[in-house]
C-alpha cells in the first residue's frame, strides 16, 4: 500500500478522499466508492500502486487521441477499480473487479519498470487507460514523473470524475494529453447510468483544458438514452465555447456488461451526430467503432484536404508537415512531431 494523496482527517477515526466529486466518508478499515482506496487506522491509502492489471503497447489512435503524435505507440498501463458504476462499461471485469470481487489484483510493475518498457518498445508516449486513472494517482504522478525524465509523453483516457485542483496542482505540466468521456449533457443521464454527476465531468473538462493539456473528448453514442438531436447540439456547444479545435469523438455503443436495453448504434446515427458536431462550429469530429469510415479521416479545417488517412488504428497516409497542411499550410490544432 501507498498513503493516498487528497484526503483529511475527520472525527471517530475516519477520513474523506477529496480526490473526486463524491468527497467519500469513509470509516476504518473501508474502501470508498472506487474500492481501491482504503482507510487504515485514520490512513488513506492507495491498494494499487504498482499494481499492474493490464500492460501493453497500443497505436495512440485507440485512445483516441487523434491529434497527439498521430501514428505513434503508448504503453498503456491499468489498475483495477474505477469511481464510476457505468452500467454499459466496456471494460466491467477490471474496472469493477474490487466491487465484484472485494478484492485486489494485478501484478507489481514499479513505475521506473513501466518507463524502461516504454523506451524497449519505442513507445512515444505512456497512457494510463482501460480503467480510471484517476483512482490510481499516485501510481500515474510517480510514473509520469519518470516518463517526463525520459523524454516520454505522458496521456490519461479518463471518464473526467476528477477534483479541479487534482488537474491544477498535479497534472498540470506533467500529463500532455487527456481523452475525457462527456457521457451525456443530462444529469439525469450520469445519475441513472454511471452513479454520479455532469457538473463534475464538465468543470473537468475545462480544467483540464485551461491547465494546457491537450484535450480530446469521447461520446459513446447509446440510442434513445443520449442520441437526441438537442443533445448532441448541447455537447457540441459546449466543446465550442471551450475551443472548436477540441477534437470530438463519436463512437458506435454495443451492448455490454449491465446494459442491454438498446441495440448497437446504427451507422448512420454516428453520421448524423458527427454531421451536428460540424454544423455547431467544431473543426474536427469524428466517427468511431465504425472500422474504415471516412469519419475516421483528418480533413484539413481550412481548405477540406484530407491530411489524415487512417484504417481503424493505424494511419495509412499523412499529408502534413510538422504541424501544418501540406496543402494550405493551415496550423493544425494538436501536438504532432
Amino acid at each position: 500500500m501507498k498513503e493516498a494523496i487528497y484526503w483529511k482527517s475527520l472525527d471517530e477515526g475516519r477520513v474523506q478522499c477529496v480526490l473526486c466529486p463524491h468527497r467519500c466518508i469513509i470509516g476504518d478499515d473501508r474502501t470508498g466508492i472506487c474500492g481501491v482506496r482504503k482507510n487504515v487506522a485514520g490512513v488513506l491509502y492507495s491498494l494499487v500502486w504498482a499494481k499492474s492489471v493490464a500492460a501493453s503497447v497500443d497505436p495512440i489512435e485507440k485512445k483516441p487521441l487523434f491529434h497527439f503524435y498521430p501514428g505513434t505507440t503508448a504503453f498503456s498501463i491499468a489498475t483495477v477499480g474505477c469511481n464510476l458504476r457505468c452500467r454499459f462499461c466496456q471494460n466491467s471485469d477490471i474496472s469493477q473487479y474490487p466491487i465484484e470481487t472485494g478484492r485486489i489484483t494485478g501484478r507489481d510493475l514499479l513505475p521506473e519498470d513501466v518507463v524502461e518498457s516504454a523506451v524497449s518498445s519505442g513507445c512515444a508516449s505512456i497512457s494510463y487507460t482501460y480503467t480510471e486513472p484517476t483512482i490510481y494517482i499516485e501510481y500515474v504522478l510517480d510514473t509520469a514523473q519518470k516518463a517526463c525524465e525520459k523524454g516520454i509523453k505522458n496521456t490519461m483516457i479518463t471518464n473526467g470524475y476528477i477534483s479541479t485542483d487534482v488537474i491544477r496542482e498535479k497534472l498540470s505540466g506533467l500529463v500532455d494529453a487527456a481523452n475525457i468521456d462527456l457521457k451525456s449533457f443530462s444529469d439525469t443521464f450520469y445519475k441513472k447510468l454511471c452513479s454520479a454527476r455532469l457538473q463534475g465531468v464538465l468543470d473537468a473538462i475545462r480544467a483540464y483544458y485551461e491547465a494546457g493539456i491537450w484535450i480530446e473528448i469521447t461520446t459513446l453514442l447509446i440510442p434513445n438514452e443520449n442520441d437526441s438531436a438537442d443533445e448532441l447540439k448541447d455537447i457540441a456547444s459546449f466543446i465550442r465555447s471551450i475551443s472548436p479545435d477540441i477534437p470530438w469523438h463519436i463512437s458506435r455503443y454495443y451492448p455490454h456488461y449491465l446494459y442491454d436495453s438498446a441495440p448497437p448504434t446504427p451507422v448512420k446515427e454516428v453520421e448524423t451526430a458527427r454531421d451536428i458536431g460540424l454544423s455547431q462550429g467544431l473543426k474536427y469530429v469524428y466517427t468511431g467503432n465504425v472500422m474504415g469510415h471516412i469519419g475516421e479521416n483528418t480533413f484539413c479545417h481550412n481548405c477540406g484536404a484530407e491530411i489524415i488517412k487512417r484504417q481503424g488504428f493505424l494511419v495509412t497516409e499523412n499529408a502534413m508537415r510538422g504541424n501544418t497542411c501540406l496543402h494550405c499550410n493551415q496550423t493544425i490544432p494538436g501536438r504532432f512531431q
